[in-house]
């Protein structure tokens, strides 16, 4: 007699049917609905693709156009417009000021550009005569500080080559730009916006080396900040990527490069730059000849330098013993700073210096350089009556 009972049999039986039975299809209502939701998707996305496809199109064609002055068409006469940009101005309200006059149609568009060109480093104050024809970059050429028209507010000040921070600031007072207190105050806490100015150095020398030399517009009493600026802006324009390429090439940096610059700057008359660069490097870089120069430079413009401003007369041994970092006689290397604002050519000079043995140079009483490769010809030349200091 089996040992289940009935109520097991029945149990197993309904579990048996169950398994037998095949699984039921889902509806096909829902596939059609995902599929026609899907589609409907598709045609919106390529709907939407193409609108704002063509809104780009056309917002693309209305910026080329006000880009290259196509909106004009000849549908207007060529006028000139005055443009006046003061030293209070900056990219946006320049752009703002393009904008209320038609020269264009989007001052946020030419603003845009203007800093991707660097146009703050190139427009310049005074009055243009600007005309509706010129496209973003003629109206950047317009504006330049050479285009302008001078009047009774404005002064131009030549900064020679080789002054210091000092010598630049006293003569930007001299000519009304603003008072040497002013200006020097700006020089010491006025934030500028380039890499290589210490903006944590509250001492003028943090400018050294980057007021460079050259014509400029200002406005008699103009923010001291912003006249510095301009020279600082000036010199940040000429130091393109082959320059610092090449003074990586050195092994220098570009304060460095430039403090060798300012030497060569102050030692010479422009004669004689890329020898004179030529003993600079030799001695930094050289083991120097048998009575060992060993990295002392030695340079009499740096310790001027160094001396107080009331120093008169020629360096004496005293002199030669200052406490100081700018005294290349006891300090081996170059000086902290550089001392002097140098031209073009002293810094291509210091980048690419004549290729000599010497590691001495006296000045003659034919007021040129004379340059000795060991100690002894130099010492006998600056003990006989060739010298100038005799």
């Amino acid at each position: 007699m089996a040992d289940h009972k009935n109520g097991d049999t029945a149990s197993w039986d309904k579990e048996q049917v169950r398994r037998a039975q095949p699984p039921q299809k889902r509806p096909r209502r829902k596939r059609r609905h995902r599929f026609a939701f899907a589609l409907l998707k598709l045609v919106l996305h390529i709907v939407f693709v193409l609108l704002a496809s063509a809104l780009l199109a056309e917002i693309g064609w209305l910026l080329f156009s006000d880009f290259c002055s196509l909106n004009n068409g000849g549908q207007k006469a060529t006028e000139n417009i005055s443009v006046q940009i003061t030293a209070d101005d900056t990219v946006s309200s320049i752009a703002e000021k393009l904008g209320e006059a038609g020269l264009v149609d989007y001052p946020w568009f030419f603003r845009l550009y203007a800093q991707f060109s660097h146009a703050e480093e190139k427009i310049g104050i005074g009055t243009y005569n600007l005309n509706n024809d010129m496209d973003y970059h003629a109206l950047i050429a317009g504006m330049h500080s050479s285009s302008g028209s001078m009047n009774e507010d404005t002064v131009r000040v030549t900064i020679p080559e080789g002054y210091t921070v000092a010598q630049t600031i006293s003569l930007l007072a001299k000519n009304g730009v603003n008072t040497e207190t002013a200006l020097l105050e700006a020089a010491k806490t006025a934030n500028f916006n380039y890499d290589f100015i210490d903006n944590d150095s509250e001492e003028i020398s943090r400018l050294e080396g980057y007021l460079f030399p050259d014509t400029y517009d200002f406005y008699v009493n103009e923010k001291p900040a912003s006249a510095l600026n301009r020279l600082i802006s000036n010199f940040n324009s000429k130091i393109d990527d082959e320059l610092l390429t090449a003074a990586e090439a050195r092994g220098y940096n570009l304060h460095k490069i430039i403090t060798i610059a300012s030497l060569i700057e102050k030692e010479t008359d422009g004669s004689d730059q890329d020898r004179i660069a030529s003993v600079i490097y030799n001695r930094l870089d050289g083991p120097g000849d048998k009575a060992g120069t060993y990295g002392m430079l030695q340079v009499d413009a740096s310790l001027l330098y160094g001396l107080p401003d009331n120093h008169e007369g020629p360096i004496t041994q005293t002199d030669m013993q200052l406490d100081s970092p700018y005294n290349l006689y006891k300090n081996a290397g170059l000086p902290p700073t550089p001392i002097a604002n140098p031209g073009l050519a002293a810094i291509s000079a210091a980048l690419d210096p004549e290729h000599t043995d010497y590691y001495y140079y006296a000045l003659g009483k034919d007021s040129r350089h004379h340059f000795f490769t060991n100690y002894n010809d130099h010492i006998n030349f600056v003990n006989s009556s060739e010298y100038y200091g005799n």
